[in-house]
């Protein structure tokens, strides 16, 4: 029977199990689990020295049989997957990831039936987990908590949101169960304990962290069947993790360093702890001077403080460090399109455009209409040909419309509007780059004031030629906004807050006059809510936040500012009622 899940959910904890065949068993009189995690050290180093082969070699002859070597494999199927972004390797880790946990759950602790009854009046005996049974139950929470953040990688929608964390309740009782264990358990090897303990810091930590991310609507749900996320705990135990020298010590770094210089770039208004990232940095390229990993994230900090010719180079060393993984290439010319871009380099940056467009498989219907209105930036010096070319490619963007598990792509939805609006419009769009680096939350290098100043010269020029048409178009109120919110959202990160409300305040009194970009408003709302907590407004910051959220519905992109609005609210309300 299964082993320490809430009765109420024992049908439905995880209905991945149902689909599992046995692993093969195989006999594993060598294979101690002293030797499993030696050989999983081992493999990591290997890894991430870029050694990916040899990495593979170490773990795969025993992951049908060996709860490290199973999870080894498929957390590097898993990386591969987060910083490749590519459907095929995110479905190929969810598989590898399933049979992980049928190798896990042979090796878990097993109650007898009085035991089981048992539970419900009296506490389990946490000191009777031999030391196999105890990692198998820690490997197994991590087998569910890495397939859950690889649902909520398929996409934005809340049904996705809602299945990872229906998917994670089973998890959250297992890493409760490894703390009580590692707390009640007489611990006989240190060394055992202590890759344990770096375990349950990882899987506490990245729990905590994940559910504190959620928009709200969603954390209601999770509340209702008992559990919440704590961001600080989440951080500290992290950190915690980060500090000890076990095994899960390197993916508490990976999650340490994907939070700080990705995810919170993205979906928060504030910026990472750029100084831990500085310290972990430092440390792992000594280990791994060439590793593909660290090399990448040093790009992304240096990108994150606006130094651009650095990131340059740091990028450029990542994607030529290995080239084992073509898609990881990828990974590096996305970041590397949108430095060239920030820089107004458009001819470095199509290059970057049309490189992902010709061999990345993540989303062709996005890359095409990025390396349309690449082009369009450049339409005073385009050849006879590359207009040709733009056209044929703004065309062809809706016909690369994917559905995933049913669901279209929010960031296509919006390139396709965008291609037919480029047509309505006689050939013309206004800033688009500078729109999609906005969507993308880029505009937070507009601190470094090198790099703002020629982003605000593209806006003005935009904002001169709209006012200047000598054809009136139905869209021009739409264009206005556009141009507004991007000219707002700019000097809020240059620190000119005033001039950005003015900006925010025209956006909002234009709404009813929109034609189609009704996305616009409740982005400037937030924007505006941002300035005014900048300017120590906070009463009317929580209250705009509160009006985006609950009066706007229905607009491009939703779910993105959702945890935008959400991490803020958060935030405000918990400084706001600490009086700090």
């Amino acid at each position: 029977m299964e082993h320490s899940v809430d009765p109420n959910f024992e049908n439905a904890e995880d209905q991945d199990l149902d689909e599992f065949e046995d692993a093969p068993e195989f006999p594993l009189e060598d294979m101690t689990l002293e030797r499993a995690l030696e050989e999983s050290q081992q493999a990591i180093n290997y890894f991430f020295n870029n050694q990916f082969i040899e990495a593979k070699n170490l773990m795969s002859p025993y992951s049908n049989a060996c709860i490290y070597h199973s999870l080894g494999h498929s957390i590097f199927l898993f990386l591969e997957a987060i910083l490749t972004v590519e459907q095929s390797a995110i479905q190929t880790a969810s598989k590898a990831l399933k049979h992980s946990l049928s190798v896990c759950n042979r090796f878990r602790k097993k109650n007898t039936i009085g035991e089981s009854l048992g539970k419900m009046v009296r506490k389990n005996h946490y000191d009777q987990y031999t030391e196999l049974e105890a990692h198998a139950e820690l490997c197994y929470a991590e087998c569910l908590l890495l397939k859950s953040m690889l649902t909520f990688m398929e996409d934005e929608t809340l049904s996705s949101f809602i299945k990872a964390g229906i998917k994670i309740r089973s998890c959250f009782n297992s890493y409760k169960d490894c703390q009580q264990i590692l707390l009640k358990r007489s611990w006989e090897n240190d060394s055992s304990r202590l890759h344990f303990e770096s375990g349950v810091n990882m899987g506490i930590g990245t729990f905590n962290l994940m559910i504190s991310m959620l928009p709200s609507r969603v954390i209601k749900l999770l509340e209702f069947i008992g559990f919440s996320g704590n961001k600080n705990q989440g951080l500290n135990d992290l950190h915690d993790g980060y500090r000890r020298n076990g095994i899960r010590q390197i993916l508490c770094i990976m999650t340490l360093l994907g939070y700080n210089l990705i995810v919170l770039h993205v979906l928060s208004h504030r910026e990472g702890d750029l100084q831990i990232c500085e310290e972990i940095l430092k440390k792992q390229l000594e280990k791994h001077p060439d590793g593909v990993w660290f090399l990448f994230f040093r790009g992304r900090l240096e990108f994150m403080r606006g130094n651009l010719d650095d990131s340059v180079y740091w990028y450029t060393r990542s994607w030529k460090s290995q080239n084992l993984w073509p898609q990881f290439h990828h990974v590096c010319f996305w970041e590397l399109l949108w430095v060239h871009c920030l820089k107004g380099d458009w001819r470095q940056a199509l290059e970057y455009s049309t490189r992902l467009n010709e061999e990345s498989r993540w989303s062709k219907c996005l890359y095409t209409y990025q390396k349309a209105v690449i082009l369009l930036m450049m339409k005073d010096e385009l050849s006879i040909s590359e207009k040709h070319e733009l056209n044929d490619l703004m065309k062809n963007v809706p016909k690369y419309k994917q559905r995933i598990a049913g669901k279209s792509l929010p960031m296509e939805k919006f390139a396709i509007k965008k291609s037919s609006r480029f047509f309505n419009q006689n050939g013309s769009l206004y800033v688009p780059v500078l729109e999609l680096m906005f969507m993308w939350n880029l505009f937070k290098i507009l601190k470094n004031f090198s790099v703002a100043s020629g982003i605000l010269k593209l806006i003005d020029r935009a904002e001169l030629d709209i006012d200047s048409s000598m054809k009136p178009s139905r869209y021009d109120n739409d264009n206005k906004a556009l141009v507004l919110l991007l000219k707002g959202a700019a000097l809020r990160h240059m620190g000119t807050p005033l001039q950005a409300l003015e900006c925010f305040e025209k956006v909002i009194s234009i709404q009813k006059s929109l034609v189609e970009d009704n996305y616009l408003v409740p982005y400037a709302i937030v924007e505006l809510a941002l300035t005014e907590w900048s300017l120590g407004n906070r009463e009317k910051a929580i209250l705009a936040l509160e009006d985006a959220k609950k009066n706007y519905t229905g607009y491009s992109c939703e779910s993105r500012l959702h945890f935008r609005i959400h991490t803020a609210l958060s935030e405000f309300k918990s400084e706001f009622k600490n009086g700090a």
